[in-house]
């Protein structure tokens, strides 16, 4: 079965299904790829439009316009090449001169995709820093000379399922100048790199993890210098960054990092049971324990001809495995283990528990995460009526399926592709989503939404016909950050709810409250609320409070749970 994991990933990634920017944006929009970093030059002096700032293992030299700074390509750990394959992250070192931070580094080994051609190249641990061109407010005032406010500081981990992206796929340039902040995007370990583990291996399973650790604590040394405050960091992420930033909710390592979280897509709680991400697909998890993740590593170990009773000699065998062999392994690492140092308990768990760090948080998703995948599905496989009734018989049992198929009738869907959609993003995405929120609501101050901009411009192929993809996954991205050097430009109502969207990010990052001037109010959600505002431009009746249970029919879910579970 751990085996078939795996070949129903490949199956899935080749039908353009993946929890990324990847399968999302075309590989025409990303065709130029980010820069190859370069080595420094001579030292000099910084300049108006070349700035430079020491950090603690030496001075950069980015660029600069009257309206940003952006320092790209800045290495926050050594390169885990060699006999740092497969170790905890360790401190970069130093330099001489002035290091040139003008393009981004290498992205970390992946397929291709959102990276094109993919990647090979394990010295990947960079980061970027973009910040507004003048100094911060002064401490009296934003007009009063005096000493200058450090600005917020927004850490972004960038999603793609673990497998893929990078930190430099996202132009936090105008994020951080609309937002009076500091952003840092990063790069970490993905796939085989970054979750493999063996028993006895110190740091298994949680590599990548590790290496955002380093980077929000390379954020805690340097980022004063760049005119951020690192005792008011926001740490925040999309998919897999946003389960990234969950899980680090309740990393006992991560205590005193950040201040504040934002989790798009990706609540602790989500899970997908079986064929609801492809068909075929066995239920899966964001997290998974550490002795499913060390037999991965024992799989790969033998399917290499490197498997050894003793780890370390099974490690010196795979350490000189290249890299583009180890990126065609079965195994799935595409999740982080728990019941390690890092990660002691299942962050699902922890978050039942009430064990997490009490730090103010956003949390939602998007009203058709699931529209994508059943694109996919379409256009590979087109769904009859009676296809969709025996896929929803196989998830979900005979009387389980009937139920369902009530609930979500091919005739109020249109389609059975758009009524399996509703399925994919209702009970995998949605309401897990909610009852996390409402689980985070117990014991800090929380704020709830849902991006439902069913408007919002499509970043993939183009859907199948009679095919409506919605506010699918990653479809919120572009409302962020800005995504016009792919082609992907928002019209003027989805630009106004952009706008919103950054004001509340960074009002949120700023304060822990994201309501501003100008923003309609958004209060705080509460444990039992299942009302959050929805984010959508007026076509999609605009911002507006929407009952997320009734909308995702969370209560038929809860309950259809709860009979499957007593049976």
């Amino acid at each position: 079965m751990r085996k078939r994991i795996g070949t129903s990933a490949a199956m899935a990634a080749a039908a353009g299904l993946t929890v990324s920017l990847a399968s999302l944006l075309t590989g025409q929009a990303l065709a130029a790829g980010p820069p190859t970093a370069v080595g420094p030059p001579p030292s000099t002096a910084g300049t108006p439009d070349r700035p430079v700032v020491r950090t603690d293992r030496g001075p950069v030299a980015g660029t600069a316009t009257d309206h940003y700074r952006l320092f790209q390509g800045i290495p926050y750990a050594a390169p885990p090449t060699g006999r740092l394959r497969w170790a905890n992250p360790r401190p970069a070192a130093h330099w001489d001169g002035v290091r040139t931070a003008t393009n981004p580094g290498n992205p970390c080994p992946q397929g291709p995709g959102e990276v094109p051609g993919g990647s090979t190249t394990e010295d990947c641990l960079y980061l970027n820093v973009a910040s507004p061109a003048t100094a911060g407010p002064t401490t009296a005032g934003p007009t009063t000379a005096g000493p200058k406010r450090p600005r917020p500081v927004v850490v972004w981990v960038h999603g793609g399922g673990f497998t893929s992206g990078a930190g430099s796929s996202y132009d936090a340039r105008r994020l951080a100048v609309r937002g009076d902040v500091v952003v840092v995007t990063v790069n970490y370990r993905l796939g085989v790199f970054g979750y493999f583990a063996l028993p006895g291996l110190r740091g298994s399973g949680d590599f990548g993890l590790q290496d955002q650790l380093a980077a929000l604590r390379w954020v805690r040394r340097n980022i004063a210098a760049f005119g951020g405050d690192p005792h008011n960091v926001t740490l925040a992420g999309e998919s897999a960054g946003g389960m990234s930033t969950c899980a680090f909710l309740t990393a006992p390592a991560a205590a005193g990092l950040f201040q504040k979280g934002i989790m798009q897509s990706g609540s602790c709680l989500l899970d997908w049971p079986e064929n609801t991400w492809y068909p075929g697909m066995p239920a899966f998890a964001p997290y998974a324990p550490l002795a499913q993740v060390e037999e991965f590593g024992r799989e790969t170990a033998a399917d290499l001809h490197c498997a050894d009773p003793q780890t370390a000699v099974a490690l010196a065998c795979l350490r000189k495995v290249a890299p583009e062999r180890l990126l065609a392994v079965d195994q799935p690492y595409n999740m982080p283990a728990y019941g390690t140092p890092l990660l002691p308990r299942d962050p699902a768990e922890a978050l039942r528990a009430g064990h997490f760090r009490k730090v103010p948080v956003i949390s939602g998703g998007n009203r058709d995460e699931g529209a994508g995948n059943a694109a996919a599905l379409q256009h590979n496989q087109p769904l009859t009526e009676q296809g969709y009734l025996d896929l929803l018989t196989g998830t979900f049992g005979a009387d389980a399926g009937r139920q369902v198929a009530a609930h979500y009738p091919v005739a109020a869907f249109g389609t059975p592709a758009q009524a399996w959609a509703a399925v994919i993003s209702d009970r995998p995405w949605a309401c897990p989503t909610l009852r996390g929120t409402q689980l985070l609501a117990r014991r800090t101050t929380t704020y709830a939404y849902e991006f439902a901009d069913r408007t919002a411009p499509n970043l993939g192929a183009p859907p199948p016909p009679n095919f409506r993809l919605g506010a699918s996954h990653a479809f919120d991205l572009p409302y962020v950050f800005d995504f016009s050097a792919y082609g992907l430009r928002l019209d003027p109502a989805q630009q106004h709810l952009s706008d919103q969207m950054v004001g509340y990010w960074t009002r949120f990052a700023a304060t822990g409250n994201p309501n501003g001037p100008g923003l309609p109010a958004w209060r705080a959600f509460r444990p039992g609320d299942t009302t959050a505002p929805a984010l959508a431009t007026p076509a999609d009746g605009g911002v507006r409070p929407v009952d997320l249970a009734a909308r995702h029919q969370c209560g038929f879910w809860a309950g259809l749970a709860a009979t499957t579970d007593a049976g």
